[in-house]
């Protein structure tokens, strides 16, 4: 039984089949190869053989890898995995290559499985033409459900509106991007925008009714009511929290509190991107444990870095006597996200009867704008 997630599995059942998966094998080094048991004299020795039908191998392998590429016709194919099918969230990507290696067909999970990646790297490998399908690939616009993951963004919620949004782009309908924040390359730089999508970094004075759909690019949940109903919603990484806390708190208390910190500012933890503290809190076992159950890097300062930091609104003189720095989590906040000004200046977290407290403060990492800013 396969247990372990790897990228690749490449299938291959017929003489020709396995010549091409040896030629794919030489360019993706981390892929399983699987091939008939009645050719495996042909195939290396590395290459796990299995009985026909491969249904049965199907049920094993369909969950373990990120993409299957299949040496085997689409209809054969599109039969064999039709029952493993769940969702396009969790189902991987299919590739199928023909028999004389002409064509790499993207069959399933194109954007949020990355099918239209390794479909491409496939044909890049053999010499193949690549078939894409994908209507908004197609036609180079914006692909709405997968738009900044490179970057880190995620969709707020990948069932919302999600499908209308992408219609709205491929049928070129009115759609207005609006960035808050993340990286401003969420679409080339040196490419005009898509026909249809316009560009505003706020969503003051935006009708949403005027738009087919609004794509936001924001760290905040606290959003128009209006806009929010009309809108596909994007998630970058673009904030820092900064942390102080007593000599070991605990991993719930620091937990509870950030979560309820970021709520009452309205502040998506999806959002977060690292959190940062004083040298002297580098080895806290809480922030520690944080930064492992978040997969939020822990960022660290010393005291000297911290103090010469501008932007703190709440120095203490206190503070500087115990740790060397007029304050922790502010400090670390700004210089963390190369910001000028706080978002969240410090907020104290205490539960009643926990004996130790945290601060908290949060920084937004500031992004350069598009030039295609809409009056």
């Amino acid at each position: 039984m396969i247990t372990a997630r790897r990228p690749f599995a490449v299938y291959a059942i017929t003489r020709h089949g396995i010549a091409i998966a040896q030629r794919l094998m030489a360019g993706l080094p981390d892929a399983d190869l699987f091939v008939s048991a009645k050719l495996a004299s042909l195939a290396p020795a590395t290459a796990k053989p299995f009985a026909l039908p491969m249904g049965p191998l199907l049920k094993e392998t369909f969950t373990a890898y990120d993409a299957h590429i299949f040496i085997i016709s689409v209809g054969a194919v599109v039969r064999m995995i039709a029952p493993l099918l769940e969702n396009k969230k969790v189902d991987p990507a299919i590739v199928c290559v023909d028999d004389a290696a002409r064509f790499s067909i993207c069959v399933l999970s194109g954007h949020v499985g990355r099918g239209n990646v390794f479909t491409d790297r496939v044909a890049s490998i053999l010499g193949a033409a690549s078939v894409v399908t994908t209507a908004s690939d197609a036609i180079g616009t914006l692909t709405v459900d997968i738009l900044g993951r490179d970057l880190g963004w995620t969709l707020d919620d990948m069932d919302r509106n999600v499908t209308r949004g992408c219609a709205a782009v491929v049928n070129a309908t009115p759609v207005l991007f609006v960035q808050e924040t993340g990286e401003p390359n969420w679409w080339p730089l040196d490419r005009a925008l898509p026909e249809g999508v316009r560009y505003a970094t706020s969503l003051e004075g935006v009708d949403p009714a005027a738009w087919e759909i609004l794509l936001i690019a924001s760290d905040r949940t606290r959003l128009d009511p209006a806009a929010w109903e009309n809108s596909v919603v994007y998630r970058p990484k673009s904030l820092v929290v900064g942390l102080g806390c007593d000599r070991g708190a605990s991993i719930e208390m620091v937990e509870r509190g950030v979560d309820a910190l970021l709520k009452e500012h309205g502040l998506s933890p999806k959002s977060v991107k690292a959190i940062a503290t004083i040298d002297k809190k580098g080895d806290e076992e809480a922030f520690l444990a944080l930064s492992e159950r978040r997969q939020w890097p822990l960022r660290t300062f010393t005291p000297e870095q911290l103090d010469v930091v501008p932007g703190i609104e709440n120095p203490s003189e206190t503070v500087k006597r115990y740790v060397g720095a007029r304050g922790v989590a502010e400090p670390a906040a700004l210089l963390a996200a190369g910001a000028e000004k706080l978002l969240v200046p410090k907020q104290t977290y205490t539960e009643e009867g926990a004996g130790r407290s945290m601060t908290f403060a949060v920084a937004r990492i500031p992004f350069p704008k598009r030039k295609e800013i809409e009056s």
